[in-house]
């Protein structure tokens, strides 16, 4: 059906991508450094000088390479458990059977660790004002459960949270906070960097990210000892001794040295590939006014994103009928209104690549008997009524009416150009 609506608008003769690696050369040079000195290995110079550098630019004090941003966030969440309830036993993770606050619309990376560890995720429902973790929801959820030590944060598509409240939030509950930054390189709020916010903070290199190593992920820390820990388990826990000793559960998840040069290459970038990412973002927001849409938003007083990805959301009243289940989805076209499935099919259609936005933990079918917490309480009687027409939470709204926009740094204006055209044919 989105093919009728956008046949008369030429078609993009290269394909423009969400999002992916941006290259300069220097990459190859470090590459090529690790090559000649044999050092292909999960040490060397490129590691070491790859933390120092995000540590200069990020203001941290320590930064530990890892094989992911995954495994950074895994060892946040075991160096925290350790922090708030001891050495775990064997078998045993370091959070087994307690609940951890964690936010509700992100890619489940940012939950999984919790589980990795014993942990019962608990979600956090969704503010409207920056499409991250609601301070006001997370009050409740102290509220609810006051037991809960330790807070999972993620900034949205390079958009900072409400840092500062949130972290409060958590001081006033005697709570360790983690920031998944891994979304959000390069941004700030209220002057300072994200991935400083919490006591461990975790950053990624994936392949689309605003700074790639194609993959890799670091540990930001104030801590030496627990950056020194880290370092310990992502070498399989290897002790001081002259032959492999083993005392307690190691990980194989450091960093390649190899994989280190394509980021030490890249870090010098991060500013120039901010500003790109702001210029798509604000030319899609002067593109595409007079629609009933509005991009993702962010705290224009307080916060600076790094605009990693450009994103819309459809007004409510603009909203054509729409329907999905867990694998598919339809729509039915109507005359001045839209719906994400609409607009990323045209947008398909003329070679280009959207996506949903992420659907919230607590809708995921591996998730959907957690608990999850609105600032109204209890927030499963809040999405069965959503369901059911009758109400709303927030993540479950934005997913239904949002999606994100192609927001490769190499598409040039012509393409962006032909992908507002395309969006704008859907409301006629």
């Amino acid at each position: 059906m989105a093919f009728i609506r956008k046949g008369q608008i030429e078609k993009i003769d290269k394909k423009v991508f969400l999002a992916t690696a941006t290259m300069h050369g220097e990459e190859m040079k470090y590459i090529q450094e690790a090559y000649d000195t044999n050092w292909m290995t999960t040490v060397g110079k490129n590691i070491d000088e790859s933390e120092a550098m995000i540590c200069s630019k990020v203001g941290c004090d320590y930064a530990v390479g890892l094989a992911s941003g995954t495994s950074a966030l895994h060892m946040a969440v075991k160096l925290a458990g350790i922090d708030l309830y001891g050495q775990p036993s064997v078998g045993h993770g370091a959070i087994e059977g307690k609940r951890v606050f964690c936010t509700d619309m992100t890619f489940d990376a940012t939950v999984n660790p919790i589980v990795y560890e014993g942990g019962i995720p608990v979600f956090i429902d969704t503010e409207y004002d920056t499409w991250n973790m609601d301070p006001v929801a997370l009050e409740k959820a102290f509220e609810i459960y006051p037991e809960v030590k330790l807070v999972m944060l993620a900034n949205l598509y390079g958009t900072p949270a409400k840092l500062s409240e949130i972290k409060r939030i958590c001081d006033d509950h005697g709570a360790i906070l983690i920031e998944d930054a891994a979304e959000s390189l390069g941004a700030s709020y209220k002057g300072k960097q994200t991935g400083t916010f919490g006591k461990y903070n975790c950053i990624s290199f994936n392949g689309n990210k605003i700074i790639t190593g194609s993959s890799g992920g670091m540990l930001l820390t104030g801590s030496k000892a627990a950056a020194e820990k880290v370092r310990k388990w992502s070498t399989q826990a290897r002790e001081a001794a002259p032959w492999y000793q083993h005392e307690e559960l190691g990980y194989n998840y450091r960093m390649s040295n190899v994989i280190a040069g394509v980021i030490r290459g890249q870090i010098p970038y991060l500013e120039e590939h901010i500003a790109l990412k702001k210029a798509i973002y604000e030319r899609y927001k002067e593109g595409l006014k007079g629609l009933p849409v509005s991009m993702n938003p962010f705290d224009e007083a307080n916060s600076e994103p790094n605009f990693w990805l450009s994103c819309l959301i459809v007004d409510k009243d603009a909203m054509c009928r729409q329907v999905r289940n867990d694998r598919e989805a339809i729509y039915i076209p109507e005359t001045g209104k839209s719906c994400p499935t609409e607009i990323l099919e045209a947008i398909v259609s003329v070679n280009a690549e959207g996506r949903p936005i992420w659907k919230p933990m607590h809708m995921q079918p591996i998730y959907r008997m957690n608990a999850f917490v609105t600032k109204n309480g209890n927030g499963r009687a809040m999405t069965n009524a959503y369901i059911a027409g009758e109400a709303t939470d927030v993540g479950a709204d934005i997913f239904d009416r949002g999606l994100c926009l192609p927001s490769d740094n190499k598409m040039t204006i012509k393409q962006q150009e032909v992908v507002i055209e395309t969006i704008r044919a859907c409301f006629e």
